[in-house]
């Protein structure tokens, strides 16, 4: 019996006026999409971005999940098509098409937690610019997906390209990174409040089930980062680390995991330290991602873990300054495409 085809995966092509579309027409152009990935995005838009940078891909529409001619004589992109609210220009943001961004994360959801699609891959999209179009409560990619999925808890983790399909023992240095967040997008005034006992003892617990059902870590080691300076110089700059994370690490190394911490955040992210650590958990978002990016920026992804779904997309924003230049590196895009292609096909093999 043949192997059937793996399920497609749809990358939503993100703020429209940003170099999300552009990035997946470069991949498109270049043939470096994994096999059975279709754009969720405007089609005229994608066009006419083509056509202005210059770039040789075919824009097909498709009906549902057809497949796309593979004997084609010019690079082809798949596009599921969702069409814009307002005009676009490249690098100007415009609140009326917020809806038309929801709702190409609507179908993504929609066709995997229906079991037609293998994964989703995000483009960058502009938080503010989804506010302004009427979405009050929208905070980011990560938050949207936990409530469209109805989960409780999600974890957002950040990782280098060869930490994401290599083993510890594989990797090469401090340059290869898995860096996952107690907290996402919050007001930093917010963060020392949102840092419990109990929050932590959850987003670790996914933390360790996830690098295990998704990367295939037996047992993953996990380093913690203090929130405070110093991780709160025994008492003297803070007392979250005695009063909160230290006791939620006893508690989960109680339940069998091996976590280790509170660690001062300026000396964690140092080889000597970071030696056999599968991910290290910090406490807020610039924490963490600021010494991830600096590590590999442009060659990371973005992975939400908890969901029912495999979600991954790209390390950066929409790079406003840059849309409709064709300056842009997609290979940020490309890993995250490849590590939703791995996870998809990890998840449909008999357990």
């Amino acid at each position: 019996m043949l192997p059937s085809a793996p399920l497609p995966l749809l990358v939503t092509t993100g703020e429209p006026a940003g170099i999300g579309p552009e990035l997946t027409l470069m991949l498109a152009a270049q043939k470096r999409l994994a096999p059975g990935t279709l754009a969720v995005g405007d089609p005229k838009l994608l066009a006419e971005r083509a056509e202005q940078l210059g770039l040789e891909v075919d824009i097909v529409e498709v009906n549902g999940f057809d497949q796309l001619d593979t004997n084609a004589a010019r690079p082809q992109l798949g596009v599921w098509p969702v069409w814009l609210r307002a005009p676009c220009t490249p690098g100007v943001c415009d609140p009326a098409n917020a809806a038309y961004v929801i709702e190409t994360l609507e179908i993504g959801v929609r066709a995997c937690r229906e079991g037609k699609a293998g994964g989703i891959v995000t483009a960058p999209l502009n938080k503010g610019v989804i506010i302004d179009g009427g979405f009050t409560g929208f905070t980011g990619h990560t938050e949207w997906l936990r409530d469209a999925c109805g989960v409780d808890e999600v974890v957002m983790m950040l990782a280098t390209d060869r930490a994401l399909h290599a083993q510890r023992s594989e990797w090469t240095g401090s340059a290869d990174l898995r860096v996952a967040l107690a907290t996402t997008h919050l007001p930093l005034r917010e963060v020392a409040d949102a840092i419990t006992f109990e929050r932590l003892t959850r987003i670790t617990t996914l933390l360790a089930e996830d690098l295990t059902r998704q990367f295939g870590i037996s047992a993953p080691r996990i380093a913690v980062c203090g929130l405070n300076p110093h991780a709160g110089e025994e008492g003297h700059l803070g007392h979250e680390e005695i009063e909160i994370i230290a006791p939620a690490i006893a508690h989960l190394r109680g339940l069998g995991l091996d976590i280790r911490g509170p660690y001062p955040a300026d000396t964690l992210f140092t080889p000597k330290h970071l030696d056999g650590v599968d991910a290290v958990l910090a406490m807020y978002h610039d924490q963490g991602l600021s010494v991830l990016k600096y590590a590999g920026f442009g060659q990371a992804a973005n992975i939400t873990l908890g969901l029912p779904l495999v979600r991954t997309s790209v390390d950066h924003g929409t790079a406003l300054d840059l849309a409709g230049r064709g300056v842009a590196s997609p290979e940020s895009l490309r890993v995250a495409i490849d590590l939703a292609r791995t996870l998809s096909e990890r998840r449909a093999r008999p357990a």
